[in-house]
């Protein structure tokens, strides 16, 4: 579970058979405020219950031993090298539409 500025990277439906397939529905709108497809992999799931006692949803205090762990946690890559290298740059619409609403709005523009 995440919040995004992004206003294409919202809540999927729960029909989907593996983590991967999930992950990979996500593929072509998880991209940066350039237009560059960003999204390489992802963990196993990961239970945020055990950081609970630390008040982590609520806290100003720094959440960073939750990142930590989340980088220990292992990953799967979705792409090859290869796979990497040839990737098409988001469209410059998708990349407008999906920062709707940002803020500052001047900061983002896309390469086109």
């Amino acid at each position: 579970m995440a919040k995004s500025n992004y206003t294409v990277l919202r809540f999927r439906e729960p029909i989907y058979r593996t983590i991967r397939e999930l992950m990979l529905s996500y593929f072509d709108v998880y991209f940066n405020p350039i237009g560059q497809k960003t999204l390489r992999g992802y963990s196993v799931p990961f239970d945020l219950s055990r950081f609970d006692a630390e008040g982590w949803m609520t806290t100003e205090e720094d959440i960073s031993p939750i990142g930590d762990a989340l980088d220990r946690a292992r990953h799967f890559p979705m792409l090859t090298p290869v796979q990497t290298r040839e990737l098409q740059s988001v469209d410059p619409d998708l990349v407008r539409a999906g920062l709707l609403g940002a803020k500052p709005a001047g900061l983002f523009k896309p390469k086109v």
